[in-house]
């Protein structure tokens, strides 16, 4: 998860359906804004453009008018990860994405590029024994790993994506560090613009490539300042 900044003004239909016997919270203009505003990625696993979107939830309405049309509430979601959270109270309480803007620092992704169900997802110490985190570190494990058979399969796709997205990312790094005499300025200087759009938010699985450049201690050459808050 990384720091999706919503909008603060609310898609106007919100408060029409919400005097409306059935009104929906799904409709266009909240889709096309929260598409918008989370940079059209799911904000749990960060595949972007999912072909399964939810509007989902963050605390699970149970039939409160107020929370089920409450902009705030509402998150862009695809439906793996919808379902895998539910409405389930371990998960009632996790990290914001919307509203923490530390969040990609609290949890740490790793995944080996072989073998690709390698993914190890922990709390940073400083954080290890603060309960939200520790939610979100399982749910994390929950939507990478899966919790049923159809869930599993789910996740083996997911992970495959994210496979070929570290694979690419790493070699862009192994160009920037180890084949640098052979370009020119402007073609390393290329290939730096690059892996910083790797580590903005719009980026797919961002906060792994992330945690590549922090765990590697690339920070130097791509400082944070350049796209933490991208």
């Amino acid at each position: 998860m990384v720091h999706f900044p919503k909008s603060p003004s609310a898609p106007k239909s919100l408060a029409e359906e919400k005097n409306k016997v059935s009104g929906k919270y799904n409709c266009a203009d909240v889709i096309e804004q929260l598409q918008k505003d989370f940079k059209n990625k799911c904000y749990i696993c960060e595949d972007k453009e999912p072909h399964a979107i939810n509007v989902e939830h963050f605390i699970p309405h149970k039939g409160d008018a107020e929370l089920k049309f409450q902009w705030a509430n509402l998150f862009f979601c695809c439906a793996h990860c919808n379902n895998t959270k539910g409405a389930k109270q371990e998960f009632d309480h996790i990290l914001n994405c919307t509203t923490d803007a530390d969040i990609d620092r609290k949890i740490k992704y790793w995944m080996n590029p072989f073998p690709m169900q390698e993914i190890n997802i922990a709390a940073e110490v400083e954080y290890a024994n603060d309960a939200n985190t520790l939610s979100t570190v399982q749910l994390l494990k929950e939507i990478y790993g899966g919790t049923t058979a159809t869930k599993k399969l789910e996740s083996d796709n997911i992970r495959k994506k994210l496979l070929k997205e570290i694979k690419n990312f790493q070699e862009q790094l192994i160009k920037y560090y180890h084949e640098h005499e052979s370009f020119h300025v402007e073609e390393r200087n290329e290939l730096r613009q690059s892996i910083i759009r790797e580590l903005r938010a719009a980026s797919c699985f961002t906060a792994f490539k992330r945690w590549v450049i922090r765990i590697c201690q690339y920070t130097k050459d791509f400082p944070e300042t350049e796209w933490a808050n991208n």
